[in-house]
């Protein structure tokens, strides 16, 4: 726990009032924020605060965490060094037995699906998000943009900690709002597994995600017109229709308007052709 206190510490010393918002005063004597101060930011007690970083306090939430890495204006990085350190002061790596893990090997009958889908951009996940299987078109489509990243790629932690997100999804609110949908329609809150990844991405994700999982829950759309960004190609328009099937959902992307046909048939020449009679407004969620 000591190293917590002192991650902690050491982030509180770097901030500067000014960048928390606030008077620098006169004759301070600490670097960086007071504790009360980053106590009145962050919504935590000052002697809580002290119980952290001294390592009296062994189970800090994911909640405070959040919090804390809002107000310190910790990095991404910075924010899974916090979770990392945090899990093995306490040792909530173990998940809790009583849930089956999340669904990840890939039945045959959905590997052949997706051989026969392999000039249409098709990604198999589980409940969680994660990506276990997907076509090569889906590749050309989703990789540079960094969804395929991680290992194993996971869409809900694509949306919510990489930067890239807000500019590959230009409605990402809607976006967000969606996978949020998506994983509370998938798992309980009972589901260990389910709470493990809520947790990071409540530290790692902050205030965009926290805000969403407080919410009322809602129900995901299962197709749709999305807005999507290409780094090689621009904006393209994709239709969507998801397939549900125990535990996993493929979700299968057709061209919603001539540009994107344009665009995608330049990727893969005879590939796709656009979708007829599709509603010029997007919706977000597919991905």
């Amino acid at each position: 726990m000591r190293e917590l206190g002192a991650f902690l510490r050491s982030r509180r010393e770097a901030v500067t009032p000014a960048e928390a918002g606030l008077p620098a005063g006169p004759r301070r004597r600490t670097p960086g924020l007071r504790r009360a101060e980053l106590a009145t930011i962050s919504g935590v007690s000052v002697d809580y605060l002290t119980r952290l970083e001294q390592g009296r306090d062994r189970r800090p939430s994911a909640q405070v965490l959040a919090a804390l890495a809002d107000a310190l204006r910790l990095s991404v990085a910075e924010r899974i060094q916090l979770r990392n350190l945090a899990k093995a002061a306490y040792g909530a790596d173990v998940l809790c037995p009583g849930m089956l893990p999340p669904e990840r090997e890939v039945r045959a009958t959905m590997r052949a699906l997706l051989n026969r889908l392999e000039d249409t951009p098709a990604v198999l996940v589980n409940r969680l998000g994660e990506t276990l299987a997907h076509t090569a078109a889906y590749e050309r489509l989703a990789g540079p943009a960094g969804l395929l990243d991680g290992g194993p790629p996971n869409r809900a932690r694509f949306v919510f900690t990489d930067a890239r997100a807000r500019v590959v999804f230009p409605d990402w609110e809607r976006v967000a709002d969606e996978q949020v949908a998506l994983l509370r329609a998938e798992s309980s809150p009972g589901d260990p597994h389910f709470a493990h990844l809520v947790e990071e991405l409540t530290i790692v994700g902050g205030a965009p995600f926290a805000e969403r999982m407080r919410g009322v829950p809602a129900l995901p759309s299962r197709t749709g017109v999305e807005r999507f960004v290409h780094p090689e190609v621009g904006e393209l328009r994709l239709s969507y229709e998801t397939l549900d099937a125990e535990g996993q959902r493929m979700i299968v992307y057709l061209p919603a308007d001539e540009a994107t046909s344009a665009a995608l048939e330049r990727r893969r020449p005879g590939a796709l052709r656009v979708v007829r009679g599709l509603s010029a407004e997007a919706s977000a969620g597919g991905w």
